[in-house]
């Protein structure tokens, strides 16, 4: 069975006309994947890294588990991966072969995460903008812009020592946001109240082209003295010369924040990926007993 998995991986925001609703899609700040567990799917086309079989499985793997990612590690990639699937299992056409791989997959990131990567203190996105916006600054309040699973993040580590307001395009998911964890809004694209906030996080990120733009930074840039942007979005949606010095950090700063250095991580780091290619190994051999099964009590 895992002879016929197919990978794909893209750069995040690939735009690609939707080949069959049976396709499970994984969209992140980082990549974009197909996944097709019974290679029934012509994707090659497309411009990427392709995978299949053994080694697709054992990608899939390095990425759920974080080894794939610029922050080492950081588990965000799984909640990603539950997000992505509860969608599919959701739809109306599900081939049950993808379904099983990730079911499968799952189980097999959890054992290596728990015997291995535990403890390492790899840092998220999330937790890094908590810790220069509150940890550094004591801000009083923060503007989160986004309604997505980032922004969810954002807002549960800030929202026990910060006063949080958000801003988004999808007023429903904002009004959704609002109710589940007592927050405030501003309009989508009010730059004007925006400039007011010192410490803005943006979770966006588009392909479409950059819409914050020096207009915005001029007048926000001298409203504060103690202030900081943090631009989470990729492809990223701001325009501007200012770096972090100037109070603008980037998601470059953040990956180089997050670098792993001490040799104690790295050697865990590498202790699972022994363990993952010994997984896979034993994967296959189920997997493949499983498909045989099956086609015995079929004839």
């Amino acid at each position: 069975m895992l002879e016929q998995l197919r990978v794909t991986n893209l750069p995040n925001e690939t735009e690609f006309d939707a080949v069959n609703d049976k396709l499970f899609v994984l969209k992140t700040c980082q990549r974009t994947l197909l996944i097709d567990g019974s290679n029934s799917h012509n994707i090659r086309y497309l411009q990427g890294e392709h995978h299949h079989g053994e080694m697709a499985y054992t990608f899939l793997l390095q990425v759920i588990c974080g080894l794939k990612s610029k922050l080492l590690g950081e588990n965000e990639i799984v909640r990603q991966f539950k997000v992505s699937y509860q969608e599919y299992i959701s739809g109306d056409q599900i081939c049950k072969k993808t379904l099983l791989i990730l079911e499968k997959l799952f189980k097999d990131a959890k054992d290596i995460r728990t015997n291995y990567l535990i403890g390492i203190g790899q840092k998220t996105y999330s937790s890094i903008a908590r810790k220069n916006i509150y940890n550094k600054h004591k801000a009083s309040k923060v503007l989160i812009l986004g309604s997505g699973q980032l922004a969810e993040d954002l807002i549960n580590q800030f929202k026990k020592k910060t006063e949080v307001f958000i801003s988004a395009r999808n007023d429903q998911k904002v009004k959704e946001l609002i109710k589940k964890h007592d927050i405030k809004s501003i309009p989508w694209k009010d730059f004007t109240t925006y400039s007011g906030f010192a410490f803005i996080v943006n979770s966006i990120g588009s392909s479409k082209g950059t819409f914050i733009q020096d207009e915005f930074f001029t007048p926000w840039q001298n409203n504060h003295s103690n202030k900081l942007f943090i631009d989470l979005g990729s492809p990223s949606i701001i325009e501007t010369s200012l770096s972090l010095s100037d109070g603008v950090m980037r998601l470059d700063d953040v990956f180089k924040e997050g670098a792993m250095q001490e040799e104690e991580k790295q050697r865990k780091i590498q202790q699972a990926e022994n363990a993952l290619k010994e997984i896979v190994i034993k994967r296959k051999t189920c997997l493949n007993r499983k498909s045989k099964n099956n086609y015995a009590r079929n004839i």
